[in-house]
């Protein structure tokens, strides 16, 4: 069964809206891990907030260092998840889920293909997350508090979810790379 896996850029204050903002330092072994997600994963699952952002930008970018993500992004099927979009046709193999996220999902991993990665979204994240549908969370820990309001992975007023640390290693730039899994 394939499994679904967040690797969010996240700050010490849980922040990770806007990581271009904070985000001071790209490394190697960062670079490693999101290879390594695009290289085990066919399939892109994100909620509207970023739907609506990256279908503007991705597929336009033809060149340059973005090149081979964009290709990848653009080509591989995307579900949007979304009650209030009534169309994802603007970007190509996008598919809106606007039903019971719950049978969505479970659909989607009992199909063929990869892993499933969820893009941004850190709202679907939480949701998938309360749902026992996240299968994995790779968090991409930034030396760094963002503050300023921004939106955080998890709300104060969040449920108690218990997770098992897979594994955790430091960076060259001090970013820790910190995987879990949910107990269930």
């Amino acid at each position: 069964m394939r499994k679904v896996v967040s690797s969010p850029f996240i700050s010490l204050d849980g922040v990770v809206q806007s990581p271009n903002e904070w985000q001071f330092a790209f490394d190697e072994e960062m670079g490693a891990v999101l290879g390594k997600a695009l290289e085990t994963a066919d399939t892109i699952l994100m909620g509207r907030g970023t739907f609506t952002e990256w279908a503007g930008y991705w597929p336009t970018v033809t060149s340059g260092e973005d090149a081979g993500f964009a290709k990848w992004i653009n080509d591989s099927p995307k579900y949007v998840v979304s009650s209030t979009l009534d169309s994802v046709e603007d970007w190509a193999n996008s598919t809106l889920i606007n039903g019971d996220l719950a049978t969505a999902i479970e659909k989607l991993k009992a199909g063929d293909g990869k892993d499933i990665t969820v893009a941004g979204s850190p709202t679907l994240v939480r949701s998938l997350l309360e749902l026992d549908l996240l299968d994995e969370l790779v968090l991409l820990i930034h030396p760094v508090v963002a503050g300023e309001g921004r939106r955080k992975l998890f709300a104060d007023d969040a449920a108690l979810k218990k997770l098992e640390l897979v594994s955790a290693e430091p960076t060259s730039s001090g970013v820790i790379i910190a995987t879990y899994r949910p107990v269930r």
